[in-house]
């Protein structure tokens, strides 16, 4: 069971984004203007007798500039019961059950060791609701800063040359922050049914 005890949640975690395409699928177009936002807080006040502001809903989508970064946890309860007729518990566990789902929100994005410097740190995330945040050592080496609900743990190593978007990763030489040196390093694959779902190179 995944619990959230927490207010408010980040914005870029899978689940949030494959209930953004719920929501739209429900909708029955993608959200990219605003006339877009403010059509969909009428059909949610008029369904749900629940307010949520166009720039609520913006800040969701990540249209909004204001740099906001979580959600609401009664944000994600409305859009839940708007998209799927659950809170956002219930939704996040349903997904978990479910394994996740393809979807055409997550366009093809790469990022490869090539364009990256020593020091630049990715946030990679699939479902159900994995999230790690990794930095990058050099020769294809990275190491893991912080993760969520994941196998993987801080100070975990791997090498990888690519990450993309919609694709598993695989994680060679994958070693154990608390491996011994006569631990043999293995290959590591994240991701392996829906691919990556979060794709970020952090500032």
């Amino acid at each position: 069971m995944i619990i959230f005890v927490t207010m408010s949640i980040q914005r870029d975690i899978p689940q949030i984004l494959a209930l953004r395409e719920r929501v739209e699928s429900r909708f029955g177009k993608k959200l990219s203007v605003h006339a877009d936002f403010l059509a969909l807080v009428a059909v949610i006040e008029m369904e749900q007798r629940q307010h949520i502001s166009e720039s609520t809903l913006e800040r969701v989508w990540g249209y909004s500039t204001r740099g906001y970064n979580t959600v609401s946890l009664r944000t994600l309860d409305v859009l839940s019961r708007y998209a799927e007729g659950c809170d956002w518990q219930e939704f996040c566990e349903k997904l978990a059950s479910e394994g996740g789902c393809e979807s055409e929100l997550f366009n093809a994005e790469h990022i490869h060791t090539r364009h990256l410097a020593v020091g630049d740190r990715l946030q990679i995330g699939w479902l159900p609701d994995r999230l790690c945040t990794v930095r990058y050592l050099g020769e294809n080496r990275f190491v893991a800063e912080e993760c969520h609900n994941s196998k993987m743990q801080k100070g975990d190593t791997f090498s990888c040359l690519q990450f993309s978007l919609g694709k598993e990763a695989i994680l060679n030489d994958f070693t154990p922050s608390a491996a011994t040196t006569s631990v043999a390093p293995k290959s590591y694959v994240v991701g392996r049914k829906n691919g990556l779902t979060t794709l970020h190179l952090l500032h």
